[in-house]
């Protein structure tokens, strides 16, 4: 049995005439009439009631029309998805973010997915500091990554989604925190918590503005997980300079105050160059269509939304 036989039987069955049911299939009758004998020769059973005027389905062929039915639908939906996946509409797209990517990107880009391409599943992977994900995209344990570039690997390429304006994040009870905006040579006798991880981009930008402050930054306590950091930070145990996505986290006892200098930090979409999957090509063309809708900084109190190179760059290496 063989599915040209089923949409054979099916075609006599629907019609109740090997005519008709020939016509719709553009074939002789003959042959068709032939083929539907081997179907009941392999089967062993007789599928039709023949007469003079007329051709009904015998029980066994009602028994066998409704698995027809069933098979050939399955056959053509397995098709479909075929099709979709091909085309980059359907399949599964592994994604990793840092920790403040998941609060406020990530949400983002997962509506502009729902909207244009419902047939694809998206599945995360948070708190991937940068070195994590490069190592995540070489072996291929993620698909896409959102990262602080730049990035180390010469076969990740990256496209820029949003660049940041750090801000101070002060204890609540902290002197400066009724201010508006701050200088970093305000905080220069403060104790800073800081990521800590080697490569942190974030920690390299803050470094570096505070050393053209006329500082070097002195660190009390280190995390790896923003959240961490702000728990520290509202338990009064020192200052930090953060991303402003991190306003979207409203952690109690933590207030966030506007630099004076203008230190930034780019998040960026980071995939394997030869990775060619239909899915993946897909997604970056629809998230480049649709990329004010993934900008973090618009709308958000205090940040700028152009283009121009950071003031203070990071140095190569990673993490948040």
């Amino acid at each position: 049995m063989d599915l040209r036989q089923l949409r054979y039987f099916v075609a006599v069955a629907e019609t109740r005439h090997f005519g008709r049911a020939a016509e719709r299939l553009h074939m002789a009758q003959s042959p068709l009439s032939q083929a539907i004998r081997q179907l009941e020769n392999q089967v062993g059973a007789t599928l039709f009631e023949r007469t003079t005027r007329r051709v009904d389905l015998s029980p066994a062929g009602a028994s066998l029309l409704e698995d027809a039915y069933r098979i050939l639908a399955s056959i053509d939906d397995a098709r479909r998805r075929v099709e979709r996946v091909a085309a980059g509409a359907d399949g599964v797209v592994t994604v990793g973010a840092t920790d403040l990517a998941a609060y406020q990107l990530l949400p983002r880009l997962a509506r502009v997915v729902a909207r244009r391409m419902p047939a694809l599943t998206l599945r995360f992977r948070a708190g991937l500091l940068t070195a994590a994900q490069e190592d995540a995209l070489d072996k291929r344990r993620i698909d896409l990554a959102v990262l602080r570039p730049p990035v180390v690997r010469p076969d990740v390429s990256t496209r820029t989604v949003v660049r940041e304006r750090l801000v101070a994040a002060l204890p609540a009870g902290h002197r400066l925190a009724a201010r508006d905006t701050v200088s970093l040579t305000e905080l220069r006798g403060d104790d800073f918590v800081a990521y800590g991880a080697d490569g942190s981009v974030v920690d390299s930008v803050a470094t570096q503005g505070c050393l053209g402050a006329g500082f070097l930054p002195r660190r009390r306590a280190e995390a790896h997980a923003t959240p961490i950091l702000l728990t520290h930070v509202a338990a009064g145990e020192g200052v930090a300079l953060l991303p402003e996505s991190v306003r979207a986290l409203g952690t109690e006892g933590v207030v966030y105050t506007e630099l004076e200098e203008e230190l930034r930090v780019d998040l960026a979409l980071a995939w394997r160059t030869d990775d060619r999957s239909p899915a993946l090509v897909r997604l970056l063309d629809t998230l480049a269509d649709h990329a004010r809708e993934l900008d973090t900084s618009r709308g958000t109190r205090g940040a700028s939304t152009d283009t121009a190179p950071a003031t203070v760059s990071a140095t190569p290496g990673g993490p948040q």
